[in-house]
């Protein structure tokens, strides 16, 4: 797994060098877009006169006025560089219920830098011991982030926070009925009926399995089957549903083992 950026973490007069290692992949079915006699689309760079265009001849432009734009090199960009926007700067420690969950972004693996091993090892621990997570801001690509450093079981998960301005608000307004109390009991044992533990091991992207079998069904000359539509009941009354569900959940009753004659 190739590093995604070399950094470290500073809080106070402690320096961690840490490896970013990307936590998540991306498993989906791309397709290839096609003209009707089976060849591939593809794309130009083009100048306005319509002349095709080599990476070499590319730069980096930033419009401030119709027309007129202001050159930026990665040189420019690494100057104005700080020695905070090449590490993770810790701003607070908190508790990770505090941080709403729309703020979320990215999760990167952080892994502790050749020497670095007891100082990341002693992080981790004192965050998991109180409860904490660390909150930072750092510089990944060209962007400056804010972070969460989350104490993980095996490790230190850095998950990429939004700033508040990137956050947008709520369409509308929620309406809050008055809730009946034999509704909310009801709802409250459903969700009791349900309880488990969260094995994530144990699901797998369903839709995306039936997109590779219907492609491989294809390739071999086979007629795409139509899925068998899914049974739903048609309730409508509120508490129809919570009785049917909670009924659906019940365990069920094991059959009592035959006493064998003799």
């Amino acid at each position: 797994m190739p590093v995604a950026q070399k950094s470290a973490i500073s809080f106070a007069l402690v320096h961690i060098p840490v490896e970013l290692f990307l936590a998540t992949q991306d498993n989906d079915i791309h397709f290839n877009q096609l003209t009707g006699d089976m060849k591939r689309v593809r794309y130009r760079k083009t100048d306005g006169a319509g002349h095709e265009l080599k990476n070499e001849d590319i730069v980096r432009g930033f419009q401030y006025e119709k027309d007129r734009y202001v050159i930026v090199t990665d040189d420019d960009i690494e100057k104005i560089k700080t020695e905070k926007d090449n590490s993770i700067d810790i701003l607070l420690f908190t508790d990770l219920s505090s941080i709403p969950t729309v703020y979320f972004n990215k999760s990167y693996y952080c892994v502790s830098g050749k020497g670095s091993e007891k100082a990341f090892e002693l992080l981790q621990r004192a965050m998991k011991d109180t409860g904490k997570v660390a909150i930072g801001k750092t510089v990944i690509g060209t962007k400056e982030t804010m972070l969460a450093l989350v104490p993980e079981k095996d490790g230190i998960l850095l998950q990429t926070l939004y700033f508040h301005d990137e956050i947008r608000e709520i369409p509308k307004e929620r309406a809050h009925p008055p809730l009946d109390k034999q509704e909310l009991d009801m709802a409250r044992r459903l969700i009791g009926s349900m309880e488990s533990p969260f094995e994530p091991e144990k699901y797998h992207d369903e839709y995306q399995m039936r997109l590779k079998a219907m492609i491989e069904d294809k390739i071999e000359g086979k007629e795409v089957v139509a899925a068998k539509p899914v049974k739903s009941g048609n309730v409508i009354d509120l508490m129809d549903a919570l009785k049917a569900s909670l009924e659906q959940n019940k365990p069920k009753k094991s059959r009592p083992a035959q006493r064998k004659a003799g």
